[in-house]
């Protein structure tokens, strides 16, 4: 998925739609199996990983001085920590994502 064709909307809802579900298993985990709790973990990190992915990939179209306003705009929106804009956008990714693998 290019920058261009990113489908904003679409990733939002498949990431809120992972962690609905997680939030209905954490109310009544008696309902699910464990293959299927083990599914909504699965939706929620690929999901949440694949957000940060086209991140990433939508940040590294401007040019390099345009990139570095946007980072530093970034930094100081008080959203996330700085440190959190320099590891999903320049860095290796959120370091969560790292720790993480599927099921």
């Amino acid at each position: 998925m290019s920058a261009a064709n990113t489908d904003w909307t679409a990733l939002q809802q498949a990431e809120d739609m992972a962690y609905f579900k997680a939030d209905l298993c954490c109310y009544s985990p008696e309902s699910y199996s464990l293959e299927e709790k083990k599914e909504i973990c699965n939706d929620m990190i690929s999901t949440s990983k694949t957000m940060l992915d086209a991140m990433r990939a939508d940040f590294e179209q401007p040019p390099a001085d345009a990139r570095s306003k946007l980072l530093d705009m970034l930094c100081r929106s008080g959203v996330e920590s700085p440190e959190w804009w320099w590891n999903v956008l320049v860095g290796e990714g959120d370091p969560l994502y790292g720790e993480l693998e599927a099921i």
